[in-house]
């Protein structure tokens, strides 16, 4: 299987942040397909916070495939301070309004909380820090197909025209996020060879929820 995730100005105005996202099938079996994904960085990344997953055709969770390092384990390479203040040492950073609509997906980590911490991180997953070029890595998805791929993605601190930082005035959550996350998914069918993931709207702009808005 091939797919491609073509990123067109994730998180931001003109630029993109993430240019293609790649799939290739190199086994498939009763359990499920083996696959390699290979993603191409673009312009405008810096730093974002992105996870992929796997669900049903019914939009049950299933399971993740990749989450980047920081947001699985709780901890960043700058720990918040407040609202505006970055520290220059790492440290635990609470981030509702990063990846919302995955959050609410997947459901409570240890039946205790829905975003990851030092106390209880994400650890059921490939994790690995954003890359600052390309990536590829091998994974399993544990179903058999049909079944559909996301990817959410957030570049914190992407203000623009509409997406002010005063919108939310009380929130914090979203002053930490900016322009809310991005949600691209495609379904995977029996007998094709190429797919392409699509936008199909964003997260809760102030992690409040796992809303997805079209």
């Amino acid at each position: 299987i091939v797919f491609t995730l073509l990123l067109i100005g994730a998180c931001s105005t003109s630029r993109k942040s993430v240019e293609t996202v790649n799939y290739s099938a190199i086994e498939e079996d009763s359990k499920g397909s083996t696959m390699t994904l290979d993603l191409q960085t673009g312009d405008a990344l810096n730093h974002p916070t992105y996870v992929i997953w796997v669900e049903d055709m019914e939009g049950n969770y299933i399971q993740t495939l990749f989450i980047t390092q920081s947001y699985a384990s709780g901890v960043f390479g700058h720990e918040m301070q407040g609202d505006t203040l970055w520290m220059k040492k790492p440290g635990a950073s609470h981030q509702p309004a990063a990846l919302p609509y995955w959050g609410h997906k997947k459901g409570l980590i240890k039946n205790k909380e829905l975003i990851p911490s030092p106390e209880n991180p994400f650890t059921d997953a490939y994790t690995g820090a954003t890359p600052k070029g390309h990536l590829k890595f091998t994974t399993k998805v544990e179903h058999s197909r049909p079944f559909r791929v996301l990817m959410e993605i957030n570049q914190p601190w992407d203000w623009n025209n509409y997406w002010t930082n005063n919108k939310y005035p009380d929130s914090p959550a979203y002053k930490h996020s900016a322009q809310p996350s991005m949600v691209y998914a495609v379904s995977v069918w029996e007998g094709e060879s190429e797919f392409y993931l699509n936008p199909i709207g964003h997260g809760d702009p102030k992690g409040e929820s796992g809303k997805l808005y079209t």
